[in-house]
């Protein structure tokens, strides 16, 4: 009994802690994969591949109320006090995009690929947060259909702090990828197709290439913003891990909630003459794209260094009809 009670103690704690919730779509009844939980004050957090997140008054004990919000759905206000353990979202029939079929055979192309820019130096690299959404813009063959074969995306893994060795930190982070069509130089109407989501751990590349071939994702005729965003870490097994996304900082105004941020870095470049990255925090109602340059912030480092573009590159078939 005395190894008993304190066991029975342990999963109380937790209990209280950690409380699953589910989130499922109204009419089909299927879970909702990676939603969005906004907390109303620019934090928030993700539902994982089966549509599970985790939510507990004493983890966020300042949050009153969420809101849910998915590509297609309509966007779900709840209170925190009493949290269903299943939540329903709606259909939302004027957000549902068409489905647009390529034909599968265009005939010939030739691979045109655009370089990536890739380095290693912490200071001028991007710390992601779950908070933040990059979106990097690329052109169209003016008269040529383009499909895009790959995304080459630069990443750094920074080497443990101290250490002589130089060893590479261990992880495994998930990151979603969207696509925006250009509005007036702005990331616009997202383009139609599934989220593209995809893990990236320190084994990897610092060139990492995403083959996206199998999405059939074509350039529009004025051109793509490309966007990644961080989902979280991951397990062993690529699912995605409930932990808390932020930390709590106390200072003389008070506590200051401070994004967690993921590995690998984000490396920026100043070799690019366009100021082409935009940035948006996706907890915010409005989501509002700003583009990454001195009207962004003045007191920015990477912008007072001229660091003001992510450096994405693009392998692509541009066929000849």
């Amino acid at each position: 009994m005395k190894k008993v009670f304190p066991i029975l103690v342990l999963l109380l704690f937790q209990g209280i802690q950690s409380q699953s919730y589910k989130i499922f779509d109204a009419s089909e009844k299927f879970p909702i994969s990676y939603a969005t939980i906004s907390f109303g004050n620019g934090n928030g957090l993700f539902a994982d591949a089966d549509g599970v997140f985790q939510f507990s008054k004493k983890r966020y004990r300042d949050i009153d109320s969420i809101f849910i919000s998915a590509l297609g759905y309509k966007e779900k206000g709840l209170t925190t006090e009493d949290l269903p353990k299943t939540i329903l979202l709606t259909p939302d029939i004027a957000e549902l995009q068409e489905v647009v079929v390529k034909a599968e055979n265009l005939g010939k192309y030739k691979t045109k690929k655009k370089s990536s820019k890739v380095h290693d130096d912490y200071f001028r690299c991007w710390l992601p947060t779950v908070e933040s959404e990059i979106a990097v813009f690329f052109p169209k063959d003016p008269l040529k259909s383009t499909k895009i074969a790959s995304v080459f995306l630069p990443v750094m893994m920074e080497s443990s702090r101290g250490s002589s060795s130089g060893k590479k930190q261990s992880f495994s982070t998930l990151f979603k990828m969207q696509f925006y069509q250009n509005s007036n130089g702005f990331p616009g109407k997202r383009l139609p197709g599934d989220d593209i989501i995809f893990r990236i751990t320190n084994k990897d590349k610092t060139n990492f290439e995403l083959d996206i071939s199998e999405y059939k994702v074509f350039i529009p005729k004025n051109g793509v913003f490309i966007s990644i965003q961080v989902l979280g870490y991951t397990d062993k097994e690529g699912k995605l891990q409930h932990t808390k996304k932020y930390h709590e900082v106390e200072t003389r105004k008070g506590i200051v909630k401070v994004s967690t941020t993921f590995r690998p870095l984000l490396p920026f470049t100043d070799k690019i003459e366009d100021n082409i990255t935009f940035t948006r925090r996706i907890f915010y109602k409005n989501r509002t794209w700003q583009r990454f340059d001195k009207k962004y912030s003045e007191n920015n480092t990477l912008i007072q260094k001229g660091f003001m573009n992510y450096g994405m590159g693009l392998k692509m078939h541009i066929y000849e009809k």
